[in-house]
């Protein structure tokens, strides 16, 4: 069905990507949409519509700020604990988001990805998912990722089982190994964001955040702005990223 109603529409080619000079991976843990509802009476659903309204400002605003690679946490593994009402409220709003942000994304040059499983999504959602996937495919101005049912410990499990048949044993050839499980590919994250006031990763990204500078913001992901993700990466552009070694102004 998405297919047909793109194909059915002529497509502008693809702009060629922004020169930048950063070339960012910036990584959301996107928190707080249940929380924000409860506090102004609302069902949790509609913190979930506002946090997808959310979104549509962040990766609006993202390529401007050398993102080149935005990955959005839209729905944990562990989040199949919730109750199942919310649980396909946020499935609902994704494929609704499929439906209305593929167009988009092919006039702005964004590839769209997801990354986790696909197994126990509803068929239509999946088959949404790949004609999506498959639309943007060309996009060279912004990577988007959204991970749902995902998890980082899983992902680098199921990977670590393929490993063994690797002929060249290193770091780089497991990256690879987890970017073939993860669909979406498996880029190192420069940084990481979580919105919502708590600090923890949840098992997001694990793997690719061993050197990610971390910032964490106490507004609930649905009140995140696109002025929010600006400091975020001005503040990253403040930070001394060393990687284990030692500072340049102690090293010189």
């Amino acid at each position: 069905m998405l297919m047909q109603q793109l194909n059915a529409r002529k497509i502008p080619a693809v702009q060629p990507a922004i020169d930048h000079t950063q070339s960012l991976h910036v990584a959301i843990i996107s928190d707080g949409n249940g929380r924000w509802a409860t506090s102004r009476g609302l069902p949790r659903s509609a913190g979930h519509r506002a946090g997808a309204e959310a979104a549509r400002r962040v990766i609006e605003a993202a390529p401007r700020l050398g993102i080149h690679t935005l990955t959005l946490f839209a729905l944990s593994s562990a989040n199949w604990k919730r109750p199942a009402a919310e649980v396909n409220a946020i499935l609902r709003l994704l494929h609704e988001y499929l439906f209305a942000e593929t167009t988009h994304c092919i006039d702005e040059g964004v590839r769209l990805s997801i990354i986790g499983r696909r197994d126990r999504l509803p068929a239509t959602l999946r088959q949404a998912i790949a004609d999506s996937e498959a639309a943007t495919a060309c996009g060279t101005r912004m990577h988007l990722r959204l991970a749902v049912d995902y998890s980082a410990r899983e992902a680098i499990y199921h990977a670590a089982c393929r490993f063994y048949k690797v002929t060249e044993l290193s770091p780089e050839s497991f990256s690879n190994v987890l970017a073939e499980v993860l669909r979406g590919g498996s880029t190192e994250v420069d940084l990481l964001i979580r919105t919502g006031g708590e600090q923890r990763l949840s098992d997001f990204l694990l793997w690719e955040c061993a050197f990610a500078e971390l910032v964490f913001t106490q507004k609930r992901w649905p009140d995140f702005a696109a002025a929010d993700l600006e400091a975020a990466v001005l503040e990253f552009g403040k930070r001394e990223r060393t990687r284990g070694a030692l500072p340049d102004a102690i090293a010189g």
